[in-house]
Formats: structure tokens, C-alpha cells, sequence
């Protein structure tokens, strides 16, 4: 007779771990049960080794930033927010572990998983998903009303503001209710060692109301925050004139697309390859010099025009102008954003059974 032996489960205190939910580069997240309550929680495991190699724990003894050096950051912070809002982004999950410095200590936003799109907002014009970090989320958000991004996005960047130049959060409770109410309420106070500026800045960003609070074209004109700003540098693009763009339209034999009513053939990887540069084998043996053209290059059973015509289907509910003839068609956005509008080229291309083309 065999006794099976239950597997043994590994118990950190009152707490008996299970299987792992997630795992990063210095620690695990363990699903576990405490023994003496029957609650499930999810605990953080950190490799210590790992930190003490990478020397995280001096890095957490910096503390708060000089102002200046808070300043500098914080108007990277806003210039990169204002670019995502101008294309139509909401970050929502804003905090200094999603920020990165690169080698020249310029300031970069990263995971973008909770982030929102202008398509996403409903008829009221408000997003209705409650995410974030409870730390740095917007009142708006918690009250579950709806809320605009870009309002809710700028809260957010009060709130590491004040990290940075303060060393800990302004609203911070234990218990999760009590921190809802503190944010709710904007219950906190500056340090001492904060300047009248910032404190009229924070207190401006850091307003309980989303429609008084303060905008990011409002803080561009603000003194505290233009002391020694840079405004943002984008690489020139080349000018898009749509008039030019008749000439891709027009009737001349040039330009002309027929089409013959034959059945497409089926092409294989070989033939598909050797038909197609975006796909060609070069890349894997030298390197090429020169601009890289974004391009996709797809086949289809289908008919050009039915093609054609599901792609501007799907093009004109994003806001894009839709101009076509002769089975080219060319999708521009209606609003300009930073670096100007996004446009897009397509042409359909149908080849006979020898592999001639047609079109």
C-alpha cells in the first residue's frame, strides 16, 4: 500500500507562498495564502544578491533631487506627456518606476500597458477604465464618473514632481481607503524646503477638480517651470503637399492601373522573396546604408478594388482623408501633431499565372 505524500509548500511567516504570477529581473511575484486568516495575497520576492550587485540599495539612498536638477527632469516629463496627448495618447499609469534616463540623461517614458487612445473615449468624451498606480492616480479616476486623460496624465506628473524634489509621496496611507480619501480631498503639505514657486506649481497641478486644474499649455507660462526650459526638438520631416499628390491620381498612360479579370496565382515563400525587397535576404549578410522606407507588402486572392475599398472602410472611422484612383489610394490624418500629419501610400499590384505584372 502507497501513501501519496502531499507537496511540500514553502511558508514565509504567516504566509504559505504558491506558484509564481510573474517574474522580473531582480524579483518574483508569488501568489500566496496566510495561514491564519484564509486571505490570498501576492508577495514580492527580491533577489538580494541582484541588488546588492547592481547597487540598487545606493541608488535608493540618494533621496530627493536639488530643485534644479527636479526642475530639469520634470519639464522632460511634461514635454514628453504633451507630445503623447498631441497624437492622441493617454499614459495613465505615470510614476518615476516607468521613467528612464538614457546614457545622455535625457528622460524617457516607458510601459505604455495601460495607456489609452483618443478612439477609446466614449460620447462623453471621457475615458472610464479606473487604472493606475493608487499612489499617483487622479481623484477623477478613483470616483468612477469617468475622466479626461490628459487631465488625469498631468496629476500624475504632479505627483513625481513632488518625489522628486520631496524624497516621499504626498498622499501615502497604509490602509487603501484612507489613501482615497487623502487624494480625493488633495490632503497633503509641502516641506519646508520647497521653494514659493514650486509650491504654487504643485498646488496648481495637485487640484482635486480636473476643469480648474492646471493645463500643460498653463504650465509652459509658468515662471518656476521656464527657468532654464528647453523646448522640445523634433527632426525636421519633408513637407507633405497634397496637391502634389493629383499626379498619382491622374489619367496619363504613366499612371494608369488596369486590371485583367484573371484568377491571382498563389505564390509560395521562394517566389514571394524573390519578387519582393521588404523581404529580401540582404540584411542577413551586409549591412545597408541610407534611409529606411517604412513599407508592408501583402498578396491576396482578392479583387484590388474590394481591397482597396475595406481599406478605406477601416481608414475613415480613424479620421483619415481618403483620396484614390487607379487602384492607388493615399490615407491622410486630419489632425496635425507634432511632427505633422500621418499619411499613408498604397497601390494594389495583381500579376497573371507567369508572374508578370499587371498593375
Amino acid at each position: 500500500m502507497s501513501v501519496k505524500v502531499p507537496a511540500s509548500r514553502t511558508r514565509v511567516g504567516k504566509y504559505e507562498l504558491g506558484r509564481t504570477l510573474g517574474e522580473g529581473s531582480f524579483a518574483k511575484v508569488k501568489f500566496a495564502k496566510n495561514v491564519e486568516t484564509g486571505d490570498f495575497v501576492a508577495i514580492k520576492i527580491v533577489d538580494r544578491d541582484q541588488v546588492l550587485r547592481h547597487k540598487m540599495v545606493e541608488q535608493a539612498k540618494h533621496g530627493r533631487l536639488k530643485e534644479d536638477e527636479a526642475r530639469r527632469y520634470f519639464q522632460q516629463l511634461i514635454n514628453a506627456v504633451d507630445y503623447c496627448h498631441s497624437r492622441g495618447v493617454f499614459h495613465r499609469d505615470l510614476k518615476p518606476e516607468n521613467l528612464l534616463l538614457d546614457s545622455y540623461g535625457v528622460l524617457k517614458i516607458s510601459d505604455f500597458g495601460l495607456s489609452a487612445i483618443s478612439q477609446q473615449v466614449r460620447e462623453d468624451g471621457l475615458l472610464h477604465t479606473a487604472c493606475g498606480t493608487p499612489n499617483y492616480v487622479a481623484p477623477e479616476v478613483l470616483n468612477d464618473k469617468g475622466y479626461d486623460g490628459r487631465a488625469s496624465d498631468v496629476w500624475s506628473c504632479g505627483v513625481i514632481l513632488f518625489v522628486l524634489m520631496a524624497g516621499f509621496l504626498p498622499f501615502d496611507e497604509s490602509n487603501l481607503m484612507a489613501l482615497y480619501r487623502k487624494i480625493c480631498r488633495a490632503d497633503f503639505s509641502c516641506p519646508s524646503w520647497f521653494s514659493s514657486g514650486a509650491k504654487k506649481l504643485i498646488k496648481r497641478i495637485l487640484d482635486p477638480n480636473p476643469d480648474t486644474r492646471m493645463t500643460i499649455s498653463q504650465m509652459l507660462e509658468d515662471e518656476w517651470f521656464k527657468k532654464g526650459y528647453k523646448p522640445p526638438h523634433f527632426d525636421k520631416e519633408e513637407e507633405v503637399n497634397l496637391d502634389d499628390v493629383d499626379a498619382i491620381f491622374n489619367d496619363s498612360k504613366e499612371n494608369l492601373v488596369t486590371e485583367k479579370k484573371e484568377k491571382p496565382v498563389s505564390m509560395n515563400a521562394f517566389e514571394l522573396i524573390s519578387r519582393t525587397k521588404s523581404f529580401s535576404l540582404e540584411n542577413l549578410f551586409e549591412k545597408q546604408t541610407g534611409l529606411v522606407k517604412r513599407e508592408t507588402r501583402f498578396t491576396s486572392q482578392r479583387p484590388p478594388n474590394e481591397i482597396m475599398s475595406k481599406i478605406e472602410e477601416a481608414a475613415k472611422p480613424l479620421g483619415f482623408n481618403v483620396r484614390k484612383g487607379n487602384y492607388k489610394m493615399k490615407l491622410q490624418g486630419d489632425k496635425t501633431g507634432r511632427k505633422g500629419q500621418l499619411s499613408v501610400a498604397t497601390e494594389g499590384v495583381t500579376t497573371t499565372a507567369d508572374g508578370s505584372i499587371i498593375s
